[in-house]
């Protein structure tokens, strides 16, 4: 299965998965690596520390191409950029700031950068700083989301008529249908989040993956746009953000409800009932726990059936 994104990282299939916080250690990234896709390891819950010893082991766990993705907000941000210089990590996709502060430092090392953004402006001004592929993501995404609120189906065809790099589709993909209709609007591959949230390798609390696994169409609503928009399952945590607006909090109210680690308590400690549980619309389209590798190849053979079903309304006229 050849695109721009299979040449660009060297892997089998244009599955990217996406490097989330409190879910994304070695054991998934080198899991989907090793299935033929792009593990990625998600540095912005990891001290640095902790993310060069999941650096290391990844390495041990899989001998296909894998990355980092890494929040450009993160507070000790030199300290990991030297880790992933020292440990010769080749692929760092960036998100939550601006591409032109890093991406040439990174290319200086040889690294492929892709950058993350919600937005057309942001998916030219990343190309501009010279990033080699870009994630746009739509807002059904789950965690931290841009303020556009532009849906997957609508960005991915304006971003792809605005840049000439390669273009990964996310948010609310989870199947191989849905791979198909975000290449069939322009992307030459996608980054899955929220389907390996559920899986066996994922570091997220067995209490999250169960949780994902019974949210239902409806289930999630992005909040808190205020300080960081983000999406979440509507706990009880999230109803008492939701009182908070009604009662026409201040943003300092809002900040002193979220206080600190608050996904962490939720997606990593599993509480459902204080924590942030941070997924995405497509939550309602995941029905069950599983290794990985199944979820790529689940993925991955229903994306071939779907072609083969759309070759054969060729016949159809209109």
């Amino acid at each position: 299965m050849f695109s721009r994104i299979t040449s660009l990282f060297n892997i089998k299939y244009p599955i990217i998965q996406a490097g989330m916080v409190w879910v994304s250690g070695y054991k998934l990234a080198s899991a989907v690596s090793n299935a033929g896709g792009l593990g990625l390891i998600g540095a912005g819950s990891m001290y640095p520390d902790v993310l060069k010893y999941h650096l290391q082991q990844c390495k041990k766990a899989t001998n296909r191409p894998f990355g980092v993705n890494i929040p450009l907000f993160y507070p000790d941000l030199e300290e990991v950029i030297e880790i992933i210089f020292q440990e010769k990590i080749k692929i760092v996709f960036t998100s939550a700031g601006n591409p032109k502060l890093y991406t040439q430092r990174f290319k200086e090392e040889g690294i492929t950068v892709v950058q993350v953004v919600s937005s057309v402006k942001f998916a030219q001004k990343s190309e501009e700083a010279g990033v080699d592929a870009i994630v746009a993501e739509g807002f059904e995404a789950g965690g931290h989301n841009g303020r556009e609120e532009s849906t997957t189906f609508t960005l991915i065809p304006m971003v792809k008529e605005k840049i000439n790099i390669p273009l990964i589709a996310a948010g609310g993909i989870a199947t191989g249908s849905g791979m198909m209709a975000a290449m069939a609007l322009g992307a030459e591959g996608v980054q899955i989040g929220s389907r390996f949230v559920a899986s066996v390798e994922s570091s997220a609390h067995q209490n999250f993956k169960n949780m994902v696994v019974e949210t239902k169409d409806g289930g999630t609503d992005l909040t808190l746009k205020e300080l960081t928009p983000v999406r979440l399952i509507k706990n009880e945590f999230y109803q008492n953000v939701q009182k908070l607006y009604q009662a026409g909090a201040s943003v300092e109210e809002l900040k002193n409800l979220l206080g600190r680690a608050r996904a962490k308590k939720g997606m990593f400690e599993g509480d459902l009932v204080e924590g942030e549980l941070e997924i995405g619309q497509v939550a309602g389209l995941i029905h069950n726990i599983k290794p990985a590798a199944d979820i790529v190849k689940e993925i991955i053979d229903e994306f071939e059936i779907v072609r083969k079903n759309i070759s054969n309304l060729s016949s159809f006229s209109i």
